[in-house]
C-alpha cells in the first residue's frame, strides 16, 4: 500500500524526514558502531543525544533558564498522578473539566488532597471551553489545573485562565509545539510526546525552580519526583532513551522548517481547509463551538451511525487511516498534527466530498 496518511490522535504521525534519518542511524548510529536502542545511558553519545534534544526544545519554546526540563517515563496518566504529588502543599487544587483527561486528571489527584471544579464544560458534552476570565479560585488552591487542547473533543483554549496568581498547570500533549507557548505564563507545562512530539513511552515536563520542592508528599514514588529527575538531569533511571533520540531528531526538523511561528501558519492553514468543507457540507458536520475550535484534532458526524462507520471503513481502503472517533464520543476524528502535510488534508476533503455526492 505505501505510506497512508495516518489521522490518528495518538501513536500518530512522524516527519517522514525523521523515520528516513532514524533509519539510516538504526544499525549504526553515526560511527558508534551501535543502534541508539542498544546504547547506555550512562554514555557519551546519548549524554549529547539528550542534552541537545533539551537545547533544540529550549530554542524553540524560548524557554527562560529558570525552568527545568524533564523527560519522564509514564506518558499523561503518571503525569496526573505527580502533579499533585510534587506541588499539593496545601492539600489543595483547582481543576477545569474541558474533557476525559483533565476529568481523569482531577479523579487522580482526588487521592492526594481536595480537588475543587471551578468550571467545566460538561453541560454541552464539552464542545466549548469555559469563560475563565473570573473564576472562584481557591484561596488555598495550590494551582490551577487545564487540559490546554481536548484531544477527544476537538477544543482549544484560546485564552489562558485568570489564576488570580496561583500557579497554572497544563497539560499540552496534543497541541505541544504545533505554536508558541509563553512559557513564562505556566509554573508547569508538561505533554506525553506520543502526539506532536515523538514515539510513545515519555513525558516532557517544563517546570520553574521555585515548584521543585524537597517536601514531595512522603510517600512519592522516586521515579514521579520532579526534584530528583531534575537534580539527575533526567538520569536518575534508564530513561525511554529511544523516544528521546526521535524527539530530538523532531526537535531539529522543526527548527529546520522554520521553528513555531511557521507552524502555527502551515497548522492553521491546514485546519482551515478542513473547517471550511465541514462548514459548507450537507453531510458531515463539525461538533465543536467554532471560537473553541482546535486546529490539531477536528471532531465531525453525519448524524447516522451506520454511515460514520462506512465512511471510516471506506477511507482507510482509499489510504485515510485512524478517523475513527474517540470510543466515548463515536463519529469521526481528524488529528492533523504537525506532521500531517498539507496533501493529507486535502486528500481527506477530496473523499469526504466524493463520498457525500455517492451517498446523499
Amino acid at each position: 500500500m505505501g505510506r497512508v496518511y495516518n489521522f490518528s490522535a495518538g501513536p500518530a504521525m512522524l516527519p517522514e524526514e525523521v523515520l528516513q534519518q532514524a533509519a539510516e542511524d538504526m544499525m549504526d548510529y553515526r560511527g558508534s558502531g551501535q543502534s541508539v536502542m542498544e546504547m547506555s545511558h550512562r554514555s557519551a553519545e546519548f549524554k549529547t543525544i539528550i542534552e541537545t534534544a533539551e537545547q533544540d526544545l529550549r530554542d524553540l519554546l524560548d524557554i527562560p533558564d529558570n525552568y527545568k526540563v524533564l523527560f519522564m517515563q509514564g506518558g499523561g496518566n503518571q503525569q496526573f498522578a505527580a502533579v499533585p504529588l510534587n506541588l499539593m502543599k496545601n492539600g489543595v487544587a483547582d481543576y477545569i473539566l474541558t474533557g476525559q483527561w483533565s476529568k481523569k486528571a482531577a479523579k487522580e489527584a482526588e487521592k492526594y488532597g481536595k480537588v475543587n471544579i471551578i468550571a467545566s464544560s460538561a453541560d454541552k458534552t464539552f464542545s466549548y471551553i469555559p469563560d475563565c476570565s473570573d473564576l472562584p479560585v481557591s484561596e488555598d488552591a495550590d494551582y490551577v489545573y487545564i487540559c490546554e487542547n481536548n484531544t477527544i473533543y476537538g477544543t482549544k483554549y484560546k485564552t489562558l485562565p485568570n489564576t488570580k496568581g496561583k500557579e497554572l498547570v497544563s497539560d499540552v500533549s496534543s497541541c505541544f509545539l504545533s505554536e508558541k507557548h509563553d512559557v513564562t505564563k505556566y509554573g508547569v507545562l508538561w505533554g506525553g510526546v506520543q502526539k506532536n512530539v515523538g514515539p510513545a513511552g515519555c513525558a516532557i515536563v517544563i517546570i520553574r525552580e521555585d515548584l521543585i520542592r524537597e517536601d514531595v508528599m512522603p510517600f512519592t514514588p522516586i521515579i514521579m519526583n520532579y526534584k530528583i529527575t531534575a537534580d539527575n538531569n533526567s538520569l536518575y533511571n534508564t530513561p525511554p532513551c529511544y523516544t528521546i533520540y526521535i524527539c530530538g531528531l523532531v526537535f531539529q526538523w522543526l527548527k529546520k522548517m522554520g521553528g513555531l511561528d511557521e507552524m502555527k501558519r502551515r497548522n492553521e492553514e491546514k485546519a482551515a481547509i478542513l473547517y471550511d468543507f465541514l462548514d459548507n457540507s450537507k453531510m458531515f458536520h463539525g461538533t465543536v463551538e467554532p471560537e473553541c475550535r482546535s486546529l490539531m484534532n477536528v471532531p465531525f458526524v453525519t448524524g447516522d451511525k451506520d454511515l460514520d462507520a462506512k465512511f471510516v471503513k471506506e477511507a482507510a481502503a482509499n489510504g485515510l487511516i485512524n478517523l475513527k472517533g474517540h470510543r466515548t464520543v463515536g463519529g469521526m476524528r481528524a488529528s492533523i498534527y504537525n506532521a500531517m502535510p498539507k496533501a493529507g488534508v486535502e486528500a481527506l476533503v477530496a473523499f469526504m466530498k466524493k463520498f457525500e455526492e455517492e451517498n446523499s
